[in-house]
């Protein structure tokens, strides 16, 4: 009887998953508003070198955003790629929805090798 580990710890990925989801909105979302308010006060105090270093400031911080909320995505993608073996597949597949996808119906925590036996 093989043992899957991802439906044993689906909800332990779930929660995982949920963290990431919210971190992966919040974060660039709070780096979007602290370089708007960097901006903003150097557009105030009316010093041209303040303005140019504050809008180099926000445009590292849109980048740094960008790739904050890409790089889940972008790893899911290579281990995907990576994973050809039917095995590791099926355990990817709900290692991999539980995470990307908390809320899904793909992070159900049984799989067809969990009936057997």
């Amino acid at each position: 009887m093989p043992v899957n580990f991802c439906s044993e710890v689906s909800d332990i990925l779930r929660v995982v998953g949920y963290f990431l989801l919210v971190f992966k909105i919040v974060i660039p979302l709070i780096l979007l508003i602290l370089g708007m308010i960097d901006l903003g006060k150097a557009v105030v105090s009316s010093d041209d070198k303040a303005v140019g270093k504050a809008v180099k400031s926000l445009a590292m911080r849109i980048v740094a955003a960008v790739c904050i909320f890409f790089i889940p995505n972008i790893i899911g993608l290579v281990l995907k790629l990576a994973s050809n073996d039917e095995n590791v597949n099926k355990n990817y597949t709900v290692c991999a929805e539980c995470i990307q996808n908390p809320g899904g119906s793909g992070c159900s925590g049984t799989t067809d090798t969990d009936n057997e036996g």
